[in-house]
């Protein structure tokens, strides 16, 4: 007589299933961790930091507390807001700049042998040259309006876009190529409808980091020479010793490389959602 089976094999649909919902909550848990980690350290850092100098009595223009800058923040945000806005225009035509002018350079880069030759080394020499000691330069030429900060901004924000477009646009494989030519393409079609698509991910990698560069030239524009925005709300706060305001500044930028990265970022995945629909993203993260 046979024994009766109180229970059965799982089918490989099962145990697929079962894998698949593993898997999802190890990334979900995993996703959960990389938000909560920073926000908990970042608040055992302001309650440390709110501690000390409640109780090292630390004076207000050396190291404010975390509760007197949000109070400051409160209360002078229409000063803050309308300086950031001024910021905020000046790094995006910076930027866009670098890219209207980084990508097609590039492009001429890889193309020509001959204006690579010419070209590139230029490039890499005048990378060199501090853009704190030019800044004042373009003062001179273009005054104290908007042209000197939005010129600065392109200068720091302009080679990372170039590089990453070259490397990008000569990464491609040797095999995409011969396939290209096996199927008759010119090496303008080649150019156009293989070497740029490849090289994406890694134009929009330097368009990360150029955009965070930005913001940084235009404040060396507003510390030189400027007459608006965050860097001379910075350097009126130095001069009354209002670190408080200070920190605001700081905290400004910080927010405004936040939003511009990740807008860029908002962009690729838009552009190149297959990098992303399994998890990935073109920075390796």
């Amino acid at each position: 007589m046979p024994i009766p089976s109180h229970s059965r094999a799982p089918s490989l649909e099962e145990v697929e299933a079962r894998v698949q919902a593993e898997n999802r909550a190890r990334k979900s848990s995993q996703k959960r961790n990389q938000i909560l980690a920073p926000i908990l350290l970042l608040v055992a850092i302001l309650v440390i930091w709110e501690a000390a100098a409640a109780i090292l009595s630390i004076p207000r223009y050396l190291l404010p507390a975390p509760t007197e800058i949000a109070r400051t923040m409160v209360n002078r945000i229409e000063l803050i807001l309308q300086q950031s806005w001024v910021t905020s225009i000046e790094v995006m035509l910076g930027f866009g700049m670098s890219v209207v002018v980084g990508v097609p350079l590039a492009m001429g880069i890889v193309r020509w042998k001959a204006f690579s030759t010419a070209v590139y080394p230029l490039l890499v020499s005048a990378q060199t040259i501090p853009k704190v000691a030019v800044a004042p330069l373009f003062i001179v030429w273009f005054g104290f309006g908007l042209a000197p900060k939005v010129l600065i901004a392109f200068l720091i924000a302009f080679f990372p876009i170039v590089i990453n477009t070259v490397m990008g646009l000569r990464a491609i494989e040797k095999e995409k190529i011969y396939l290209a030519r096996s199927l008759g393409l010119s090496g303008v079609e080649t150019f156009r409808l293989i070497r740029i698509p490849d090289a994406l991910p890694s134009i929009f990698a330097g368009m990360k980091i150029s955009v965070t560069l930005a913001v940084v030239g235009a404040v060396v524009g507003e510390f030189v020479g400027g007459d608006a925005g965050l860097g001379y709300m910075l350097l009126i706060a130095n001069g009354a010793l209002d670190t408080p305001l200070l920190f605001c500044g700081i905290i400004a930028l910080t927010c405004l490389g936040f939003i511009f990265y990740y807008l860029i970022e908002l962009i690729e995945r838009l552009a190149l959602p297959h990098l992303y629909s399994k998890g990935g993203d073109s920075s390796g993260h």
